[in-house]
C-alpha cells in the first residue's frame, strides 16, 4: 500500500503541476478526482503511509486556535515608491522614476545598470520555505521582522508545490511572493455570499488577505487563492545564480507560477518606462490586481554592491501606477432616463482627476444600491477608475457626513476636507440630507415611474410619451418583427427624432418627401447620418437638358412606401409594435388569438388577461396599466385616424377555456383568495357577477373589498366584458374546435412543402404555440426530414410526432 500512495502522491502532484503552473494538463479532471478519492481512501487506511506533500492536504483540516508567530530568517523588507503623475492630456511626468535612474548609476560608479521589471500585485506577500525540496513553513510578512504561521492555508493554494519540481533542487529555499485572488475567483466569491446573504468583501486584495488568515484551514481552501513568486530570500545548495532574472528562470523550473509576458529585462530607464506605460493600458485585461510595477537591478552583484537604506534596498522601486482612488463631494444626485426606460440615479460630483481622467459623474445604478451604499446629497465619497473602468462610488466617508442639530435644523456644512460641526453624529445630531430615494414620476414626461417587485431597475412607464425613449421606441415599433417598415432605420429614426420631426407613432404616417429631404439635409450637416451611397441613390435632379425638373430621391419613395404597405399589419404584429412592457412576439399572438380583435384587446379587464397561457399577474398589470393610461389610448386613436388598420382574425384560444370565475376571482388585485375558495364565493353569488356586485349575504371581506370605488369598477368591467365575449362554442369569429388549440408544437427537420415560418404560421393561426425544444410539456413533434435528436427525445418521452401531411390534417 506505501509503494501505492508514493504512486499516487507523485503523480498527482505532477498533474496539479501541471494544470496549475505549465497549463497544460494531461488528463481530464475526471481522471484526476478519480485518482485523488483513491489516495484518499487509502490514506485514511494506512494513515502512518501518508507523505508530507500530498495533495490531500490541500483540502484543509481542524480549526487552529491561533496562528503561531515566525521570526524571519532575513528580514522581509519593504519597497520605496516612485510615482508617474499623468496630467489631464495622459501625459507622464516620470522625473521621480529618472531621479531613481541617477542614484543607481551613481551608486554603481556611472554603469548602466539592466532593469527587471515585473508586476506589483495588489495582495499578501508570504514566505515559502523548502527544506530538501519539501515545503516545510509559510509566513506572513507581518511587520517585516516577524510574521504568522500559515502554513496550512497555504497548502490548500493548488499552484504552490508542495514539494519542487526538477532534478537541481537546493537543500534550503526560501522564497517569497504574494498570495492574491484572481478577478473571476473574487467575483464568484462575491455571488456565494450575496446568495448566503453574507457580507460582500471589498476587493480582492482584502478577500485574499482575509482567506489567507482563516484559523479554519478548510474555507481558505474553498477560497480558491493563488501564488506568483518573485524572488529568493536565501538559497543553499543547487545552481548558482547571477542575476534577478536567474532567480525567476530557476523558480518557475522548480514548479512556481509567475505572470508570464509581464516581466521582462530591459537595458535602460527608458524602455523601463515605456513598458511602464504600455502595462497601465494592459492593466484592464490582466487575470489579477496590480497597482504599479516593481523595477530591481537585475545583476545580484550589483545589487550588493548598491545595498539597503533604512527599510529598504537601494536597488529596487515600487513604480505605483497613478492613483485610481480620490476623495470629492456629491454636489447632486440627478436622475438619467434610458432609451429603454431605465431610471438610473446619477451623483454629480465635485470634479476629480484619478485614474487619468477628470470624473463628474459617477451612476449609482439603482434605487437599492444608493441606499446600499446611503450615499446622499453633500457627502464626501471615494471615488474609483480602473483603467477604463466606468467610474464608481467605493464609499461614503461618513465621519465627513454634514450634519445639522436636531432642534435648530441647521449646520454649516463646511469646505470638502473640514470639519462638519462634529466628527460623528452626536445624539443630537441627524444628517443634513435624508436617504436617497427616487421621485415617484419621469423628470422628462411625468409619467409614473414603476419597480416590479423583484426586480432592481425602476422604470419610466412613457414608453413614446417620453422623449428619452421615443427614438428606440420608434425603431421597435418600425423593426420587422413588428410593423415591417421597410427602408426606415435606425438612422433615419434617430434623426427624425432628434430634429423634432416625430413625437408620435401616428407622424411616421404623415411624413412626406419634403420632410424626409429636410431630415436628411439637416442630419448630414450635423454629421449625424452617413451620406447616401453614391452607388445606390438618385440624383435630387432629373439627368440633364431643358426639360429637366427637380425629382423626389429613390431612398424617401422607398421609406414612403415601406410605411404604405405597413397600415394593415396582423394584431399581433400591431401589440407587439406597441411596446408594452413586457409583452413580446409570444405574449402579443396570446392577446391576437384570445380576443380576435384591437378593439377587445383594449378593453380586456386585468383579471381576465392574468388567466391566459404564458400570461401571468405581473404581465397582466403592465397590459391593462398600459391600455388605461389614457395618453397610450391617444397614441392608438391618431394611429387608427392615420389609416392605420390592424386585422381581426379568429379566435384561436377561447377566454372561455382559460378564463373561469374561480380562475379570475383568484387574480383579483388585492384579494387573495385561492381557486377552491373563490369557487365556493362563485357558488354563493349565485354564479353571476351581478351577485358578486349586490349580494349583502356573502362574506364581510369580499364586501369590503368590492365596496371600494375602484374595485366595484373593475368588477363591472369584468361583466360587461365576460357579456360581450364570445362563448367557446358560439361560431363565427371563433376556432375553438381546432384541436391545435393551447397546445405546443416543435419543428425539426427540413418539411417536403412547407418553410418552417409557414408551419409555424399555421400552427399558431390554429391558437397552437411553437417552442423550439422538446421538453415533457410538447404535444406534438412536427418532424421532417433529417430530423436528428429532438425526433429522438421525443420519441424517448412518447411524444405523438407528426410529418407535414398529419400536420394539415391536424389543422384542418
Amino acid at each position: 500500500m506505501k509503494q501505492r500512495i508514493d504512486e499516487l502522491t507523485a503523480q498527482l502532484n505532477r498533474y496539479a503541476y501541471e494544470y496549475y503552473t505549465l497549463d497544460a494538463p494531461s488528463v481530464p479532471d475526471a481522471e484526476y478526482d478519480r485518482l485523488f478519492r483513491e489516495l484518499e481512501a487509502l490514506e485514511a487506511a494506512y494513515p502512518e503511509y501518508r507523505l508530507p506533500d500530498s495533495p490531500t492536504q490541500r483540502v484543509g483540516g481542524e480549526p487552529l486556535p491561533e496562528f503561531q508567530s515566525v521570526r524571519h530568517r532575513i528580514p522581509m523588507l519593504s519597497l520605496s515608491n516612485a510615482f508617474s503623475p499623468q496630467n489631464e492630456d495622459g501625459v507622464f511626468d516620470h522625473s521621480e522614476m529618472l531621479a531613481f535612474d541617477e542614484r543607481v548609476r551613481n551608486g554603481l560608479g556611472g554603469e548602466t545598470p539592466e532593469y527587471v521589471i515585473e508586476p506589483k500585485f495588489d495582495g499578501l506577500a508570504i514566505s515559502l520555505t523548502y527544506e530538501n525540496g519539501l515545503l516545510v513553513q509559510a509566513a506572513t510578512r507581518g511587520d517585516g521582522v516577524s510574521g504568522e504561521d500559515v502554513t496550512r492555508n497555504v497548502k490548500t493554494i493548488a499552484n504552490i508545490p508542495l514539494r519542487l519540481h526538477g532534478g537541481d533542487v537546493p537543500e534550503f529555499l526560501e522564497v517569497r511572493g504574494e498570495v492574491l485572488m484572481l478577478k473571476a475567483d473574487f467575483i464568484r466569491l462575491n455571488e456565494f455570499q450575496t446568495v448566503n446573504n453574507q457580507k460582500l468583501f471589498a476587493n480582492p486584495r482584502n478577500a485574499a488577505a482575509g482567506s489567507l488568515r482563516q484559523l479554519d484551514s478548510k474555507i481558505t481552501a474553498k477560497r480558491r487563492l493563488h501564488f506568483f513568486a518573485y524572488s529568493i530570500a536565501e538559497q543553499q545548495g543547487g545552481k548558482t545564480l547571477h542575476t534577478h532574472f536567474d532567480e525567476l528562470v530557476l523558480l518557475k523550473t522548480l514548479g512556481f507560477s509567475l505572470p508570464d509576458g509581464n516581466y521582462n529585462v530591459f537595458p535602460n530607464i527608458g524602455s523601463v518606462l515605456a513598458f511602464y506605460e504600455a502595462m497601465q493600458h494592459k492593466r484592464p485585461s490582466l487575470l489579477y490586481e496590480i497597482d504599479g510595477m516593481v523595477i530591481k537591478v537585475n545583476s545580484l552583484a550589483q545589487q550588493e554592491t548598491l545595498g539597503f537604506i533604512s527599510r529598504a534596498p537601494r536597488w529596487a522601486v515600487a513604480h505605483k501606477f497613478p492613483a485610481e482612488e480620490a476623495l470629492t463631494q456629491v454636489e447632486a444626485i440627478d436622475v438619467q432616463v434610458g432609451r429603454t426606460g431605465a431610471v438610473t440615479p446619477v451623483a454629480r460630483l465635485k470634479p476629480v482627476f484619478v485614474g487619468g481622467v477628470t470624473v463628474t459623474n459617477v451612476t449609482l445604478h439603482n434605487e437599492g444600491e444608493a441606499q446600499r451604499k446611503d450615499v446622499r446629497v453633500g457627502d464626501t465619497v471615494v471615488v474609483r477608475r480602473a483603467g477604463d473602468v466606468i467610474p464608481e462610488i467605493v464609499r461614503v466617508v461618513f465621519e465627513r457626513r454634514p450634519m445639522k442639530h436636531a432642534a435648530t435644523q441647521s449646520n454649516p456644512q463646511g469646505d470638502l476636507f473640514g470639519a462638519i460641526t462634529e466628527a460623528r453624529p452626536s445624539e443630537n445630531q441627524v444628517p443634513l440630507h435624508p436617504q436617497y430615494r427616487l421621485p415617484d414620476t419621469c423628470p422628462i414626461c411625468s409619467s409614473d415611474i414603476e419597480k416590479e417587485e423583484g426586480e432592481a431597475v425602476a422604470r419610466c412607464s412613457g414608453g413614446m410619451l417620453c422623449a428619452a425613449q421615443r427614438a428606440q421606441s420608434l425603431i421597435h415599433f418600425a423593426s420587422r418583427k413588428a410593423m415591417d417598415i421597410d427602408g426606415l432605420g435606425d438612422k433615419q429614426i434617430e434623426a427624425l427624432v432628434a430634429q423634432n420631426l416625430v413625437q408620435h407613432f401616428a407622424d411616421l404616417y404623415r411624413l412626406d418627401i419634403p420632410t424626409l429631404q429636410k431630415m436628411k439635409e439637416n442630419a448630414e450637416s450635423s454629421e449625424t447620418m452617413p451620406s447616401e451611397n453614391p452607388a445606390t441613390a438618385l440624383s435630387d435632379e432629373a439627368p440633364t437638358g431643358k426639360t429637366a425638373k427637380k425629382q423626389p430621391v429613390k431612398w424617401a419613395q422607398n421609406i414612403l412606401e415601406g410605411i404604405e404597405n405597413s397600415r394593415r399589419p396582423e394584431l399581433a404584429r400591431f401589440l407587439f409594435a406597441l411596446g408594452i412592457r413586457h409583452v413580446g412576439e409570444r405574449t402579443a399572438k396570446s392577446l391576437a388569438q384570445a380576443f380576435g380583435s384591437l378593439e377587445t384587446v383594449r378593453l380586456a379587464p386585468e383579471p381576465l388577461l392574468a388567466c391566459l397561457p404564458d400570461i401571468g399577474n405581473i404581465v397582466a398589470r403592465s397590459i391593462a396599466h398600459f391600455f388605461a393610461q389614457s395618453e397610450q389610448q391617444r397614441q392608438i386613436d391618431e394611429l387608427l385616424a392615420a389609416g392605420v388598420t390592424p386585422q381581426t382574425q379568429a379566435i384561436t384560444l377561447p377566454l372561455a377555456r382559460y378564463a373561469a370565475p374561480e380562475k379570475w376571482l383568484a387574480r383579483l388585485p388585492g384579494f387573495k383568495i385561492s381557486e377552491t375558495k373563490a369557487t365556493a364565493l362563485w357558488e354563493l353569488s349565485g354564479q353571476s357577477v351581478s351577485g358578486l356586485l349586490t349580494d349583502k349575504a356573502l362574506p364581510a371581506e369580499w364586501q369590503n373589498w368590492r365596496n371600494q370605488a375602484e374595485n366595484h369598477r373593475l368588477l363591472q368591467n369584468i361583466e360587461q366584458f365576460l357579456a360581450a365575449m364570445p362563448s367557446e362554442n358560439d361560431s363565427g369569429n371563433t376556432a375553438a374546435e381546432s384541436p391545435a388549440a393551447g397546445k405546443t408544437f416543435v419543428l425539426t427537420g427540413t418539411l417536403p412543402t412547407l418553410k418552417r415560418d409557414q408551419a409555424q404560421a399555421m400552427i399558431e393561426a390554429a391558437g397552437g404555440k411553437v417552442s423550439g425544444s422538446v421538453s415533457k410539456k410538447t404535444d406534438f413533434l412536427v418532424a421532417g426530414e433529417a430530423a436528428g435528436s429532438k425526433l429522438e427525445k421525443a420519441n424517448a418521452l412518447g411524444i405523438t410526432v407528426l410529418d407535414e401531411n398529419a400536420l394539415l390534417a391536424l389543422l384542418g
